[in-house]
């Protein structure tokens, strides 16, 4: 089964209502953006990164247009210096391609080893937008349809004042 598959797997079995917008390849916010003027919703900015020593993965989810201070996140967590997961590390821990970097992916995390932080802010937002695991779709369901399924996953996740440049 596909990543994408078991995305509208999960969300039926949850009862989650959702829309799904396909598109063309948009593997940046750049190109995503030009998506979804169609989409009322608070579209989200999802960052794979690793600390220093490679051995804890965070998933920082932002709205679209802001820009994550990761320094000071990385004072915050005192987890060392953070960088960008590679490929094969965001492949291993969530089962997605770079482009397509989403909370949908901790569907193929069967070890919750990614920590999830996300901006406070995303809790004022009345439906959210993600990729479905693939860059060729947006799918847009409720907030609160989004904290059942955080809590589904059963990763670690927290809501908290990120720092914005």
């Amino acid at each position: 089964m596909s990543t994408e598959s078991k995305v509208y797997e999960v969300l039926s079995m949850l009862n989650i209502d959702y829309q799904l917008l396909t598109h063309p390849p948009a593997p940046t916010i750049e190109v995503a953006k030009t998506f979804w003027q169609e989409i009322d919703s608070t579209h989200c900015k999802n960052l794979f990164f690793r600390n220093w020593k490679g051995n804890q993965h965070y998933l920082v989810i932002l709205e679209w247009n802001k820009d994550l201070d990761t320094k000071t996140l990385e004072k915050e967590l005192k987890s060392g210096r953070l960088s960008f997961g590679s490929a094969e590390r965001l492949q291993k821990f969530l089962g997605l391609e770079a482009g397509a970097v989403s909370p949908l992916g901790l569907i193929n995390d069967s070890e919750k080893h990614v920590i999830v932080f996300l901006d406070e802010e995303l809790k004022n937002a009345e439906k959210l937008t993600f990729h479905p695991n693939i860059n060729t779709a947006a799918v847009t369901f409720s907030f609160s349809d989004f904290e059942k399924f955080l809590k589904w996953t059963g990763n670690s996740f927290e809501f908290r004042k990120l720092p914005i440049l």
